[in-house]
């Protein structure tokens, strides 16, 4: 199973972690909805760079990624990030929908989430 925690901070996603896999794989759906996952956030990290001039602190390796953002945002910056980091987290509930047995989402707020 995936497990996505995204984090919560003033009302706002300060970032996420995706972390395991998706273990469809006996019912054929494990590249689908690994992908799927992997697909969304690996855009928000980009979108995030390119298209809000914002560097995250990013962390990935074998089945995890973690996504945070860094202090000091402009407010314009805040509010780009939150409308990228709420599109990808839309992206996602709609696959938990569809695949409800290969991802969990989780929200927490304040800190860093240990996934």
């Amino acid at each position: 199973m995936n497990k996505v925690t995204v984090v919560m901070a003033s009302g706002r996603i300060a970032g996420f972690i995706s972390s395991g896999h998706a273990g469809a794989d006996k019912d054929g759906g494990y590249d689908l909805v690994c992908s799927a996952i992997s697909a969304l956030t690996i855009t928000a990290v980009n979108a995030l760079e390119k298209v809000g001039g914002i560097n995250p602190r990013v962390e990935v390796e074998d089945g995890y990624l973690s996504c945070f953002l860094p202090g000091g945002l402009s407010e314009r910056q805040s509010e780009t990030a939150e409308i990228i980091l709420q599109t990808i987290l839309t992206g996602l509930n709609d696959i938990k929908d569809e695949y409800p047995k290969w991802i969990r989402i989780e929200t927490r707020n304040g800190g860093r989430a240990n996934a």
